[in-house]
């Protein structure tokens, strides 16, 4: 009987097809961009191999078809980029020969200050390759067509608000200034009035597509059990964490969301104000963002950390940061526990006002 090579999450691989298969494994890194991907693949002990392909469906096609001759399961490191990444990680993950893992920037980022000194497309495949080899290694899992499919719905809604917040302040200037013609003001009313039907029919787009799924239901529900987190707000918040692995911690939660606390102390001279990394994802940061504001309004508990925050003289906006990342914590919880949101256990500690 032959041996086989099991991929993780996927069915084992036989090795009759490339009988040399177990005798050698390949590690490639792609860096994605928007046209082009550049591609580096390493065995141990043997130069690099790198190709550039198009950032298309073909493109993809080529690549596989490339790999395939090389006769060795290859492990794929590229990192998350949106949209460019995505449709790539899903024809990786769907080639049996390939197992492929879907990395943090802000991770990589700091793995490749360790090799490099210059940046460019080649050098950062050569980076995402080393990954491959070098650091351990957890397989991508492929999220459910509804979960892709509310990711965005959800980016596309927060676009169209960024716009709608444009035109209506385009509006209130073109009404308060005399030069401004009628046929201007009307345009300007009959442009936000469109973009405002958009928005109403995506979100029933949106909480159409959450209802017919029983996990995006319970997690809907759960979410709006959080004070200062509405419809619109878990829509949005739940739009982003959908496509995040089962398995991470909430502290990769937090890593993801850039919402992680970065300390500057060094000796006796060296003392910076402490702040937020920013290298997650700023669309979750700022859908976390207005259910804090409201959240230490109407919740008790995080209006009771909020204001020990102040006391401890710290800015308003670091505070409402601080109360943002005890939300995703809260959140992680309740989604683990599949219970609504209960203030008293996120803090345990603090008297209610």
């Amino acid at each position: 009987m032959s041996k086989q090579i099991v991929a993780l999450g996927k069915p084992a691989v036989s090795t009759e097809k490339y009988p040399d298969r177990q005798v050698k494994k390949l590690f490639c890194g792609i860096d994605i961009g928007a046209e082009t991907l550049a591609i580096a693949v390493m065995e141990v002990d043997h130069p690099w191999v790198q190709r550039e392909f198009a950032n298309t469906v073909a493109g993809h096609k080529a690549l596989l078809n490339w790999l395939g001759k090389m006769k060795a399961p290859v492990r794929v490191s590229l990192e998350a980029t949106g949209i460019y990444s995505m449709d790539l990680a899903l024809a990786l993950d769907a080639t049996e020969f390939v197992e492929v893992a879907v990395l943090n920037p802000k991770r990589v980022h700091d793995f490749a200050r360790t090799l490099r000194r210059s940046k460019t497309d080649s050098a950062d495949a050569q980076v995402l390759a080393e990954f491959s080899l070098r650091m351990p290694f957890a397989a991508w899992q492929k999220p459910s067509q509804s979960a892709l499919a509310l990711r965005a719905i959800s980016r596309h809604l927060e676009a169209l608000v960024v716009q709608q917040r444009r035109e209506g302040n385009r509006l209130h200037a073109a009404e308060r200034s005399l030069a401004t013609p009628r046929c201007v003001i009307a345009d300007l009313k009959r442009s936000l009035a469109g973009v405002d039907r958009r928005i109403v029919k995506l979100r029933r787009e949106a909480l159409t597509l959450i209802a017919a799924d029983a996990h995006l239901s319970q997690r809907f529900r759960l979410l709006t059990s959080v004070p200062g987190i509405a419809a619109v707000s878990a829509l949005q918040i739940l739009g982003e964490l959908v496509l995040l692995a089962p398995d991470m911690k909430v502290r990769q939660w937090v890593a993801r969301s850039g919402l992680d606390p970065v300390h500057q102390d060094s000796g006796t001279s060296v003392h910076k104000p402490s702040r937020i990394s920013r290298a997650g994802s700023r669309h979750l940061r700022r859908a976390l963002y207005m259910p804090a504001l409201a959240a230490v309004r109407w919740d008790p508990h995080l209006k009771a950390f909020y204001e020990a925050l102040l006391a401890r003289h710290k800015r308003k906006l670091q505070a409402l940061i601080a109360v943002a990342r005890k939300l995703l914590h809260a959140i992680y919880g309740i989604f683990g526990s599949q219970t609504p949101y209960d203030g008293s256990k996120l803090f345990p500690h603090l008297l209610t006002i």
